[in-house]
């Protein structure tokens, strides 16, 4: 397979790096317009540098669209009409109306998937495998600030890998929600029949937090996204006497997690799927969906009166 890369950001330089070490692929080529970055990363990567995007898909069997979001429509729409397989960096475009005219423009048989990558993180497979009944769900997504990140809000950011989490793994059904906050920090409440789910995200904090947190009756389970380590916590089979005080028996299980580079994973199933033929496992239309829910949060935000951050009647 050979394989292109649209833009060398910081994702960009990523998808370089991991394509250049797999076996599955040939050569990589890269293309960015800023031709001084792109030699860069190519330098890098081992990659070939195109002067043009038609020289690059000229070239290519599949390609990763990593440019700036407000491009995503433009790039993904010219890689679509030269009928290259494509996967398109998180978020699938800008808003919902550029999403809605590229998922109408996509052929049946095209191979176009969009990399949310905590999808191919372990830590989410696995806990989807344990978790039974929920009675409530948190998830906790915290970065310090960063300059690299312009012209999206902390749930586009952010939030919207958390968003393709619940409704893509955990839930599929009726839903409310609520929710407060500004660009850079956002809470919501969504409520999937009695229950709730609860997501934090912020660029503001001291701390980089990648949590997910899930009560049932008989258990508790807690995963870290980032070390990529499960542990349950059971109730105590029995209580014993000790100076008159109750003294529980914990039982904490650690789960044994394979551990893998979500990005990896994530593009050894592009290149197999670019390959065969196969739809990628997160299609367009998801990603048009997380999107439409990262608004709606975003218009309660701006349209919800609020007290003391909690949303009253109007």
């Amino acid at each position: 397979m050979d394989i292109g890369v649209i833009g060398t950001g910081v994702m960009g330089r990523n998808h370089l790096r991991v394509y250049s070490e797999m076996k599955a692929v040939d050569s990589v080529s890269v293309f960015d317009v800023n031709a001084k970055g792109a030699a860069g990363a190519a330098k890098a990567s081992g990659a070939k540098v195109c002067g043009t995007v038609d020289e690059l898909l000229s070239a290519v069997d599949a390609v990763s669209i990593c440019v700036p979001t407000p491009y995503h429509f433009e790039v993904a729409k010219k890689v679509i009409e030269n009928n290259v397989a494509a996967l398109i960096e998180k978020p699938i475009c800008q808003n919902t109306r550029d999403a809605e005219s590229l998922v109408a423009m996509i052929p049946d048989d095209a191979v176009v998937g969009v990399g949310h990558i905590e999808r191919f993180n372990p830590v989410v497979s696995e806990i989807n495998r344990i978790v039974k009944d929920p009675l409530y769900i948190e998830i906790k997504r915290h970065n310090p600030a960063s300059s690299r990140v312009v012209g999206s809000s902390v749930v586009e950011d952010l939030m919207i890998h958390d968003i393709d989490i619940v409704f893509n793994t955990l839930f599929d059904g009726p839903w409310t929600m609520s929710s407060a906050g500004n660009g850079d920090l956002c809470t919501t409440l969504f409520r999937f029949g009695a229950v709730p789910v609860y997501l934090s995200a912020s660029r503001k904090s001291s701390k980089k937090i990648r949590m997910i947190y899930i009560e049932e009756e008989d258990c508790t389970i807690e995963g870290d996204l980032m070390t990529q380590e499960i542990f349950v916590y059971r109730k105590p089979n029995q209580y014993t006497m000790d100076s008159s005080r109750y003294v529980q028996d914990n039982i904490i299980e650690k789960v044994l997690v394979n551990k893998k580079e979500s990005l990896k994973a994530e593009l050894d199933t592009f290149v197999s799927c670019a390959r065969d033929g196969r739809q990628f496992p997160i299609t367009p239309a998801q990603a048009l969906k997380n999107l439409r829910i990262c608004e709606e949060i975003l218009a309660r935000m701006v349209t919800e009166p609020v007290l003391r951050g909690i949303p009253v009647a109007a």
